[in-house]
């Protein structure tokens, strides 16, 4: 009887072990953020083909699961893949082999960062990024008469931080050919005395830009590999890459279909006729890692250059209003154009006139509530009497929070007290839909996800300041904050059923973080570390 008994439960055990499912990873010992409806955690998860099949308790999922691996998480914290809502992937690839001018204090120190400059796969042609004026003691544009003198044969083009103004010296300007006295639609030559400045805002930028020779394929699959390893380093697996061309756009889905882009990426093409014209013939793209079906138009510049449009005089330059880049009735035409087609209208818009301008546009397409998920992006200035169109019409905001406390120093002076109610009002824009994703803008502010959590949240740069916070009225909470970087940010993609939380059915992008974001002490969220990136279940980065 004894033998018998044996013998059943013998027949038992492998029943019941042949009966269980198999999948490939059982990630436990952690706490898991899913950032479901509920909001819920979970200790254990289950992952096969790339998805998430189920979560719960270690001790249940091994019952079920027949896992060929298994992550222990020794008690560390586990989130959704972040996601950036609005960046520049392509621009952020090519900027890692040019000129970094972020931080300079004066324009002498832009100068003296040359000497080290190796041009990279940019032919003859020196190129950087990153100064702003607003913090060097002289707050005015500088002038390229010291880059004439130690250049006067080698083109040279420096881009603003915020990439709506740059400077250029004359061999660039000579080769663009570019005159005192051009004009130009939403931009400006400057001139100062009869004499081209150098200094290049918004549409001007263009001439001189385009005169700029494209890297080679090789460089250029280096240049985004590169970024894609600084992405999942910042725990970062979906970018929403704000406007390419329909070129650039093939040659990183060849680099996706071929194994060599892991980066998911949410692209929206670029305001131009051969654009619209390959989506029209196309048809709205998605694979794995691929999505277009949005466009990005821009309705004015910045508020730093003064670019940006505004209903009344700039506070610290009376006569002058900033302006739109292009007529209303070419955003009004491309408005009824993306709306006959189905596809998702997305706007750079800065001031409150520009916005002003851009929601009435929405508003007499849009006719009433929708989910066709039109997105004003930035909607950094908006006007007290402008906010209910957001609600009204369903019409997404789409913020960075470190641009507030990147520009909190000075913005008051651009906009005074009572514009400045009605800027960077993150808390209020979320109110209008119940929703607000979140992004960075880089490489215009800094790639990491937790800068981004700390400006919404604490509302205050690295060092504290201000000790209250920036118009801490307006701050998100860290729930919201976490949910405008994942499920929100997806959810502007029209991504929301495949990724953005951590349920049954959806992508396996997660991350495992050494510190818990939704209880680190406030000094503790800038210090957070990335321990590991998954992305489709695989991992795509470890800390060292």
């Amino acid at each position: 009887m004894r033998t018998l008994a044996f013998l059943v439960w013998i027949t038992v055990s492998m029943i019941a072990c042949n009966s269980k499912k198999e999948a490939d990873l059982l990630v436990f010992n952690g706490t898991i953020y899913t950032v479901d409806t509920a909001f819920s955690k979970a200790e254990a998860m289950v992952i096969r083909n790339g998805k998430v099949v189920a979560l719960g308790a270690k001790i249940e999922l091994e019952k079920q699961y027949a896992c060929k691996e298994q992550l222990d998480a020794a008690g560390k914290f586990i989130y959704p893949g972040f996601i950036d809502a609005h960046a520049h992937f392509v621009g952020y690839a090519k900027g890692l082999s040019e000129m970094d001018l972020t931080g300079t204090i004066r324009w002498e120190d832009v100068l003296h960062r040359f000497s080290d400059y190796k041009t990279g796969d940019t032919s003859s042609w020196i190129i950087g990024r990153g100064w702003d004026q607003n913090d060097w003691p002289v707050k005015e544009f500088p002038t390229n008469e010291e880059l004439n003198k130690r250049y006067p044969d080698r083109p040279v083009f420096l881009v603003r931080i915020d990439g709506h103004a740059a400077i250029a010296n004359n061999k660039a300007l000579e080769l663009a050919g570019v005159k005192a006295g051009d004009t130009i639609t939403g931009g400006e030559y400057q001139v100062k005395n009869g004499i081209l400045t150098g200094i290049l805002i918004d549409n001007a930028m263009d001439k001189v830009a385009s005169r700029i020779p494209e890297p080679s394929l090789d460089a250029a699959k280096a240049m985004l590999q590169r970024a894609q390893a600084n992405c999942f380093e910042q725990g970062l697996t979906s970018v929403h890459d704000c406007g390419l061309s329909y070129d650039v756009v093939e040659k990183i889905e060849a680099l996706q279909k071929n194994g060599d882009l892991k980066m998911r990426l949410y692209v929206m093409l670029s305001d131009a006729k051969q654009n619209y014209d390959y989506l029209l013939k196309r048809g709205i793209i998605k694979t794995d890692r691929m999505h277009v079906r949005g466009f990005k138009v821009y309705s004015d510049g910045a508020l730093g250059s003064r670019g940006a449009c505004l209903l009344h005089d700039y506070s610290d330059k009376a006569g002058w209003k900033g302006f739109l880049l292009s007529k209303p009735e070419h955003f009004d035409s491309v408005a009824r154009f993306i709306s006959t087609h189905g596809w998702q209208m997305c706007t750079h818009a800065i001031g409150d006139s520009a916005n002003r301008t851009m929601l009435e546009v929405y508003a007499k397409y849009l006719k009433g509530r929708n989910d066709l998920r039109w997105r004003i992006e930035h909607a950094q200035v908006i006007n007290a009497n402008d906010f209910h169109f957001f609600g009204d019409y369903n019409i997404i905001p789409s913020v960075q929070p470190t641009h507030a406390t990147s520009d909190m120093y000075w913005a008051g002076n651009r906009l005074g007290a009572d514009r400045l109610k009605g800027a960077y009002a993150y808390l209020q824009l979320l109110k209008q839909n119940g929703w607000i994703p979140l992004g960075t803008d880089f490489p215009v502010e800094d790639i990491s996800p937790f800068k981004t959590f700390y400006a919404a949240v604490v509302r205050k740069d690295a060092e504290g300041f201000p000790a209250t916070g920036f118009q801490v009225e307006n701050a998100l909470t860290r729930e919201q904050a976490l949910r405008g970087m994942t499920i929100w940010a997806a959810r502007a993609a029209f991504e929301e059923q495949e990724k953005g939380s951590l349920e049954p059915g959806k992508l396996a992008d997660f991350v495992v973080l050494d510190q818990d974001l939704m209880q680190a002490p406030e000094a503790a969220l800038l210090k957070i570390k990335v321990l590991k990136t998954y992305s489709g279940g695989e991992m795509v980065f470890e800390k060292k």
